[in-house]
């Protein structure tokens, strides 16, 4: 969905992306300021994903103000954010939904890149991941280190 965004400098954007939205909106709160800060370091590391971000900064400060409703100190909540965020990226070093031994095979990249093209361009994603699969082979090098 578009949102419509008047900036400080009152010029009107209509955009549904994130990134935008964070980029043109005057932010003051401390908090909000930091998760705004999030999302552009995010937009210019990877280029997408401030959405997830903004949303999960979201709900984990939602969690965090029931914790600290029912008397939790913040430091003792951020040693749990602290624990939570270790054990995830032991999870993640062991989670994969394939894997591939030869890159140059393109049946083995379409499937690699099928579910990341759904994302963005669904019920195209069996065409284009072939597309992108003959493009990447083509232009990979001859050995890859």
């Amino acid at each position: 969905m578009n949102k419509m965004v008047i900036n400080h400098l009152e010029k009107l954007f209509i955009t549904s992306d994130a990134a935008t939205i964070i980029r043109e909106t005057d932010v003051h709160h401390p908090a909000a300021k930091m998760i705004a800060q999030a999302a552009k370091m995010q937009e210019n590391e990877c280029g997408d994903g401030t959405n997830l971000l903004i949303s999960m900064a979201g709900e984990l400060m939602t969690q965090a103000s029931g914790l600290i409703q029912m008397g939790l100190h913040p430091s003792e909540i951020l040693i749990g954010f602290e624990k939570a965020a270790k054990k995830c990226h032991e999870l993640l070093d062991s989670v994969d939904s394939y894997s591939s031994e030869n890159l140059r095979d393109k049946v083995e990249l379409t499937r690699l890149i099928k579910s990341t093209i759904a994302s963005k361009q669904f019920g195209l994603e069996d065409f284009l991941s072939g597309l992108i699969a003959e493009a990447a082979i083509y232009t990979m090098p001859t050995t890859i280190q």
